[in-house]
């Protein structure tokens, strides 16, 4: 049977974390739709089709490897996840856990997301061990004061985050 699974998120900015979750959901589906998530609310850092482009480099990179499947897509979207997952025929959404305070905002989410689409299935997948600290949010905050994020994302973010806050330093 076919499994397309979406692993939706902002990816504002994208770090290796995310990466992770990405090569090792795409094992457990026949194809996985990466969704960068337009998200106003969470005011971020680099546009939509910045995000979706940072992402694509990534996930072509890792083709070429052979570290992901060659079916793993990526596509921005805008509104709903049930509503996005439906038009991609997602019937598995893939979300990461770091801590256990994840946990009970994801649960809520997992909760209204299968009342609006019985069909759709939330699994979890725990972030590895050498990433499980690691949040956008904080690298975000690290490389606004100059710090160096070269563990925590690709080197054309990082140049990039460097880029965004040289006047901040």
């Amino acid at each position: 049977m076919a499994y397309t699974a979406l692993y939706p998120g902002t990816f504002d900015p994208l770090t290796f974390g995310h990466l992770d979750m990405m090569m090792r959901a795409s094992m457990l589906c026949t194809t996985l739709i990466v969704g960068v998530a337009e998200n106003p609310g969470k005011n971020p850092l680099f546009n939509l089709e910045q995000r979706k482009l940072f992402v694509e480099i990534e996930i072509n990179k890792m083709k070429a490897e052979g570290s992901i499947s060659e079916t793993v897509e990526v596509l921005a979207f805008k509104g709903l996840l049930t509503d996005f997952a439906k038009q991609v025929n997602a019937s598995m959404l893939i979300r990461g856990l770091r801590a256990v305070s994840d946990f009970e905002y994801e649960f809520q989410m997992a909760s209204a997301n299968k009342r609006l689409s019985q069909n759709l299935e939330t699994v979890f997948l725990t972030a590895s061990e050498q990433q499980h600290f690691v949040a956008s949010r904080l690298v975000k905050e690290i490389a606004r004061y100059g710090g160096d994020v070269t563990s925590f994302v690709p080197e054309p973010i990082s140049n990039k985050l460097r880029s965004v806050f040289k006047d901040n330093n």
